[in-house]
């Protein structure tokens, strides 16, 4: 780091990280002197596409990255962080997307694993459990300290890793896209929850994509475009129009124009599918659907219900047992399911690096994994490169990727443009039946917009769309038909009415529907 002085000259903040730098190899540069100043006791909200900088530089002020150059003061006095004990040490707390939990590990020992000696853990740990349960009913998390992780939901699992940080006394905590895998209810809990957190004293620093959230629990709001800020602004001066034309550096339309459409013949139907999951447990028990052509069919519910393996099935990539699956009126057999993709299917898969892409290839090989075998991408067994490259070329234009040179590795691209790359190469197949896992998920406002676009001129094409998403308001704003996933089976049907959001937070929770008036 450059040469810092010992301590900040304003003391009005408790956070000042000041021109910070931070590149990567490939020549990505993801922060590019930037600062970032944090009162005490605020919610102050980072806002910014994707490859904008925001996970990299509070991974810096965690201790996971090591900046270029730059300073950081916290609390009026120059700080060196080297790694996430430093952070912890100086009270500095980081809920991440992805929990870093042990699941065959209670959650008192994900708690203390790794601060404290084993003859302390294992001596103490009478005294841990009762300050779990004591800082537990404090801060009403409902966390019992004696559960193994692996049989937590999702929004309790998220409650352990807050608790974490508070059991080591976090004066600022770091929350990285917290409410992305919560139902509506558990989101909403959760903003109410780090509004007391706040309101004690607590400062925290808030990685969010949904502009809701931010109006609603933050105080200020800085927003970072290409590795730069482009602007701090205080809550209550600004709305949702004008920080997405700050993220994008242009207008971005709110609201998605889904025309009208008469949905057709059933394209994909399947009946009493079963999945077994990685343990052997059933974790798809017996569903039934069908999907139309010119229609989108989604799939809600809380991450971790069955929605993964029901893709991986339908896609091929595990086994499953049906009684009937047709595909365009073509009865299929266990065998056909891992040549659907020559059957007229596409598949976006929820997680793009295991299943969608291979990180040692090159952008532009990427971009034919399927396809490479056909023209105008081979010839008599031979490649033609270059024809690999200009089709390459014209994808980046159009999905707007950020990528330095298309033979780089795709590993070195952000997770954003790598799933750019995903969503463009299935969707330029113009599908009969698309199978579209979390298509937004880790993508920014404005590729959000451009995908959801290109999602509905596929159907309005006469493509039949199953879409699964954990994200509520995609899946109102996309689907013509939604239907309810919760442990393996589907608790009912609802249309994409606005009204019934709250109805569907309740049977994603297991709770019976409750009746429209």
């Amino acid at each position: 780091m450059e040469e810092c002085a010992p301590e900040s000259a304003d003391q009005e903040f408790i956070l000042r990280m000041e021109n910070i730098y931070k590149s990567f190899p490939g020549g990505v540069q993801a922060n590019r002197g930037i600062t970032l100043e944090v009162r005490s006791g605020e919610i102050h909200c980072l806002l910014g596409e994707n490859g904008a900088g925001k996970t990299v530089l509070m991974s810096i002020l965690y201790g996971l990255y090591k900046p270029d150059s730059g300073c950081i003061y916290y609390k009026g006095k120059k700080l060196d962080i080297h790694n996430p004990k430093d952070a912890i040490r100086h009270r500095i707390g980081m809920v991440h997307q992805h929990f870093m939990l042990v699941p065959t590990l209670t959650v008192a020992e994900n708690i203390v694993l790794g601060q404290y000696p084993p003859w302390k853990v294992l001596n103490h740990m009478e005294e841990v459990h009762e300050r779990i349960r004591a800082m537990s009913d404090e801060f009403g998390l409902d966390v019992d300290p004696t559960k193994l992780v692996q049989d937590l939901s999702v929004g309790e699992q998220q409650r352990v890793e807050i608790l974490k940080a508070l059991y080591h006394g976090a004066d600022l905590l770091i929350l990285d896209e917290p409410t992305a895998v919560l139902t509506p209810q558990e989101s909403e809990h959760l903003l109410k929850f780090l509004r007391q957190l706040a309101d004690r004293g607590l400062t925290i620093i808030f990685i969010t994509h949904k502009l809701e959230e931010v109006m609603e629990v933050s105080d200020r709001v800085t927003v970072l475009r290409d590795g730069r800020v482009v602007g701090t602004v205080n809550t209550s001066e600004t709305n949702p129009r004008e920080l997405a034309r700050m993220m994008v550096g242009r207008e971005v339309l709110m609201e998605l124009k889904k025309s009208q459409t008469q949905p057709g013949k059933v394209i994909f139907a399947v009946r009493d599918l079963r999945v077994r999951d990685a343990r052997g447990l059933e974790a798809v028990k017996g569903v039934s659907f069908e999907v139309r052509e010119r229609e989108i069919l989604g799939i809600a519910g809380v991450s971790g219900n069955g929605q993964t393996e029901l893709a991986l099935a339908l896609a091929g990539l595990i086994d499953c047992e049906f009684d009937e699956m047709r595909l365009d009126g073509q009865i299929l057999t266990k065998h056909d399911l891992h040549r659907l993709h020559r059957m007229g299917m596409a598949h976006v898969p929820e997680d793009r690096q295991r299943m969608g892409l291979i990180l040692p290839f090159s952008v532009a090989e990427n971009f034919v994994l399927k396809s490479y075998r056909d023209e105008p991408f081979s010839k008599r067994g031979f490649l033609r490169f270059e024809a690999i490259r200009e089709y390459s070329r014209s994808q980046i234009s159009k999905f707007n990727i950020r990528v330095g040179d298309i033979e780089e590795e795709i590993a070195h691209l952000s997770g954003g443009n790598q799933q750019k790359v995903v969503v463009a190469r299935e969707l330029d197949r113009h599908p009969r039946f698309l199978l579209v896992n979390q298509p937004t998920r880790g993508i920014d406002i404005g590729a959000t917009e451009f995908v959801r676009q290109q999602i509905l001129a596929q159907r309005d094409a006469g493509a039949a769309i199953l879409l699964i998403s954990a994200d509520l308001e995609e899946i109102f704003a996309l689907s013509d038909r939604i239907l309810v996933m919760f442990e393996g089976r589907f608790m009912g049907e609802v249309p994409p009415d606005p009204a019934l959001i709250e109805q569907v937070g309740l049977m994603m929770a297991g709770k019976a529907a409750v009746p429209a008036d």
